[in-house]
């Protein structure tokens, strides 16, 4: 058993400039003293040895397991070593090598990738980068190693064989009674061209005549293989490895059986392509969904066939029984050779008979999409291994399925006249996915990255389902939307703006008279379309979890990923038609959070916790797996990146949006007492004095919009107590999901150190400041840490430090954490990091307080109705003193509900 330890979990990370990198996280289960030790030594060379550490992965001992996302890593470092030390004639080579890379082989190696942080930058060109960098680090290490090969990769692993000048030949014949020809041959040593020649190995018996130690070194990797092969054994003390041999199918399927005993022991093997493919197998192929079901949903039942293949084709009941009458071996079957192994057979063959008969009553969509996943467990063929079933769609799901994966084909819905928005291209192709799945009553999860505009996808599907006809002519019962209570702002503003005539009620006690949602009753809601309410109310409110809904919608819907949480299993119990879910964050970065979210929006899916878990422990043996897993789920899932090339084309290089924030109770109190404070003071004051009060009484709200600790000048700067910092909390935890990089901007120096404490605990990393206190011979230094390679994940900067001068590209966020109201100044600064050199988009995060001055005044920049272009572009606060005392007071008053 392995020894329990506390050790952290070593895991690789794809950063979005497509560099690898390896972090540590808490491990989730207990493992042995071997891995950990393992996992320092890969970290200690990733961190002092450059490249080197790619050498090390490759040849670490495959019995030490690793993180899946390490592993995968490991095997493709695995793949170039084992390909390396089976290179003839590495000793004189060296350095002169070029290992390739099949382009046939990455397509595989990208189906196969486990769930590892940074998934969405995964491309083949990052696997061909992989490769040229294990050339780079092979020739850098070879090329200062003195000794001889053979030292060197006996020094990483000792028990590998570098490839001898053995080599095994086996062919076909086309006499059909000894259809295999077997010749051992050796290789001659380079000439002056760098070429050597292949001859037999009965003229190794002249060359070494009388030099018995030569000729032992030469035969030193046949003797190692005939320690466990019997077949080589006999032909070695037969003296027929020395000579051409004529087979027979089942001596030459004895012979393939031991490729890998050969291999290992470093002799190389020319042998058919169609045995190192994988020779020909018969298979049971399920297919279903020929036909469109005549109702939908995940009971719809599809139409299903099962038939036996040969390498996709069909096999005859004539060819079938030959098959049966061969013994183990190879048979000769429409004019190929296929390995036959009878209790595999056997077992394919009972398989086809039980997967006849559950056709007879066909297969529901649930039944036939968890059958893709473990086909084995449905149909009891778990120990014939998964190659002998496949499963493959009909033409009307292959259709339906292909235009899920591809939705830009999918038909155009059109929102109606009430929808205020133009939806940019891939926004219109999102609307169609969802309108799609909608009409297949299936659950879907739109993921897009952070500032596609997701909001306005989900409206205009609103807009759709309720606003093609009156409510009564419709006859929907409303939806439900559930969010942070951060966000209830962001949700409302953008109703209004892009859906202002939508129907809607926002189930939250702020927004009602006291106590009134808590005497609610389900006809409530009936007088509306949708209902807006947060995590924590949806398990609270009775009314809500007793209605009926339409669709049940999840934004942030990470928040339900632990499917072991109370909020999570009542969300799970809520009735709706249809559900959907919102998130910005990567969604294969965790098996288990995968599981809970599809639990949500298509329960059984991917069968019960118990089943998936199961179903997990399968990937490591057979990381194909990953593939099948990724298949199944994808038709549920769109996401789409910034530097998606069908994003790119729509989007402005720069991306702006609010970001609106609620008061926290203190904050609201506060804010009260200011606003009493300042409508006495104003009434005593005039001249001058008025107009320092006034701009006293500003800076004052400023700071209490960000925090009261700000305000009163507290140190503790608890997250709860602004509605600023828990958004910002909620934004950068999908920045740091993508691992990607933040400027955070404020006018006030004494936050800053409050904000790097705050960020430094989000991120799990320390990032950097800037302000006018720092020195200027230290701001180089800063600027060059967050700039350069290792991970700096954000930078915290006042207004005026970072306005002029700086080339901040790593960035790909900016955060006004508090207002200048000035664009000039605010777009300025944001010019740090969208400027040129910038080749990744900028998404712009301005904070807003909902219902306080900054809400007001924003308001007004944005329309100018109360302010000209001259006074903004000026950026001078002063015109607030000008307005009269009633004018001004409601410039500061809180416009939020009595609570």
């Amino acid at each position: 058993m392995p020894r329990k330890t506390d050790a952290p979990n070593l895991i690789a990370v794809i950063m979005p400039e497509g560099v690898l990198q390896l972090e540590w996280e808490p491990a989730e289960e207990a493992f042995g003293k071997s891995r950990q030790i393992l996992q320092e030594e890969l970290f200690r060379h990733f961190e002092t040895a450059g490249d080197s550490w790619l050498l090390k992965l490759g040849f670490t001992d495959k019995k030490i397991p690793l993180s899946p996302s390490v592993s995968y890593w490991r095997e493709l470092a695995t793949q170039f070593t084992r390909q390396l030390i089976g290179t003839p004639d590495l000793e004189d080579l060296r350095d002169k090598i070029d290992l390739e890379f099949a382009a046939a082989d990455i397509e595989g190696w990208l189906d196969r990738a486990p769930m590892m942080t940074g998934l969405d930058y995964l491309s083949a060109d990052l696997l061909v980068r992989f490769w040229d960098r294990l050339h780079g680090a092979w020739r850098s290490a070879i090329q200062g190693h003195d000794g001889t090969v053979a030292d060197f990769v006996r020094k990483y692993s000792p028990k590998s064989h570098l490839v001898g000048r053995i080599f095994f030949h086996m062919v076909e014949n086309k006499d059909a009674a000894i259809p295999f020809a077997f010749l051992a041959t050796y290789s001659t040593r380079l000439n002056k061209q760098g070429v050597s020649k292949h001859v037999p190995l009965k003229y190794a018996l002249q060359e070494f005549a009388g030099n018995r130690a030569k000729l032992l070194d030469l035969l030193a990797t046949v003797h190692e293989a005939a320690k466990t092969s019997t077949v080589l054994g006999q032909m070695l003390s037969s003296g027929g490895i020395f000579q051409p041999l004529a087979w027979s199918s089942e001596q030459a399927y004895r012979f393939l059986k031991d490729i890998p005993i050969f291999e290992a022991a470093g002799i190389l093997c020319r042998i058919p392509n169609w045995w190192k493919t994988g020779a020909p197998r018969i298979s049971l192929d399920l297919q279903f969904g020929a036909r469109k079901p005549s109702f939908v949903g995940m009971e719809a039942l599809l139409s299903f066939k099962a038939g036996l293949l040969l390498d996709g084709e069909p096999l005859s009941e004539e060819e079938i029984q030959r098959l049966l009458d061969q013994s183990e071996g190879l048979a000769f079957i429409k004019n190929r050779w296929v390995a036959v192994d009878p209790e595999k057979l056997k077992t394919v063959l009972a398989a086809h008979e039980k997967a006849e008969k559950m056709a007879i009553d066909g297969l529901s969509w649930l039944d036939a999409m968890r059958l893709q996943m473990n086909p084995e467990k449905m149909l009891g063929t778990e120990a014939a291994g998964p190659e002998i079933l496949s499963v493959s769609h009909g033409q009307w799901l292959s259709k339906v399925m292909g235009q899920l994966r591809e939705p830009q084909a999918i038909k155009a819905l059109r929102p109606g006249k009430a929808f205020k928005a133009t939806l940019r291209d891939y926004q219109q192709v999102g609307l169609n996915w969802l309108g799609l799945l909608h009409s297949l009553r299936l659950g879907a999860c739109l993921a897009d990255d952070m500032g596609l505009g997701k909001t306005i996808q989900v409206l205009a599907l609103l807009n759709w389902i309720y606003g093609a006809k009156n409510r009564s002519e419709t006859a929907r019962p409303a939806s439900l939307l559930v969010i942070p209570a951060s966000l209830l702002s962001n949700w409302i503003a953008e109703i209004n703006r892009f859906y202002p005539t939508l129907n809607f009620l926002v189930a939250h006690p702020g927004m009602h008279p006291k106590g009134e949602l808590d005497r609610a009753d389900t006809s409530l809601i009936e007088k509306h379309d949708f209902v807006i309410t947060t995590y924590a109310l949806a398990g609270r409110y009775e009314f809500l979890k007793n209605h009926a809904w339409y669709y049940l919608i999840l934004d942030e819907a990470q928040a339900i990923k632990n499917p072991g949480t109370k909020q999570t299993r009542t969300l799970k119990q809520y009735n709706a038609q249809n559900r959907l879910i919102l998130t910005g964050t990567p969604i294969e970065n965790r098996l288990s959070d995968l599981w809970s979210l599809f639990d949500f929006i298509n329960p059984g899916l991917l069968g019960s916790a118990a089943e998936f878990k199961r179903f997990a422990k399968t990937l490591d043996r057979d990381r194909s797996r990953y593939g099948i897993l990724r298949q199944l789920i994808r038709p549920y899932i769109l996401r789409r990146l910034k530097t998606d090339k069908q994003v790119i084309r729509d989007l402005p290089a720069k991306v702006e949006m609010k970001t609106y924030t609620d008061l926290s109770a203190k904050q609201v109190v506060l804010y009260k007492q200011l606003v009493g404070n300042l409508a006495k003071n104003l009434e005593e004051k005039d001249g001058m004095q008025r107009k320092g009060l006034i701009l006293s009484a500003l800076l004052k709200f400023k700071q209490l919009c960000n925090h009261p600790d700000q305000y009163l000048g507290g140190n503790g700067y608890g997250e709860a107590e602004s509605g600023k910092f828990g958004r910002l909390r909620e934004v950068c935890r999908t920045i740091r999901e993508k691992r990607e990089r933040v400027l955070i901007f404020t006018q006030f120096k004494e936050i800053i150190d409050p904000l790097c404490l705050f960020l430094a605990e989000v991120f799990h990393r320390q990032g950097v400041f800037l302000h006018g206190g720092v020195p200027v011979k230290k701001r180089k230094a800063v600027i060059d840490e967050f700039q350069g390679e290792n991970y700096v994940p954000f930078m915290v900067l006042s207004l005026k430090a970072g306005g002029v001068g700086l080339n901040l590209t790593r960035a790909n966020h900016v955060i006004h954490f508090d207002r200048w109201w000035n664009p000039a100044v605010e777009n300025q600064a944001t010019d740090r990091a969208f400027r040129i050199g910038q080749k990744k988009k900028v998404l712009v995060h301005k904070f807003i307080a909902n219902g306080t001055i900054e809400e007001k005044i924003d308001s007004m920049i944005e329309d100018k109705q109360q302010l000209s272009a001259d006074v903004i572009a000026a950026g001078r606060e002063d015109w607030i003193t000008e307005m009269d005392n009633e004018k001004v007071m409601e410039m500061f008053r809180l416009s939020l509900p009595e609570r």
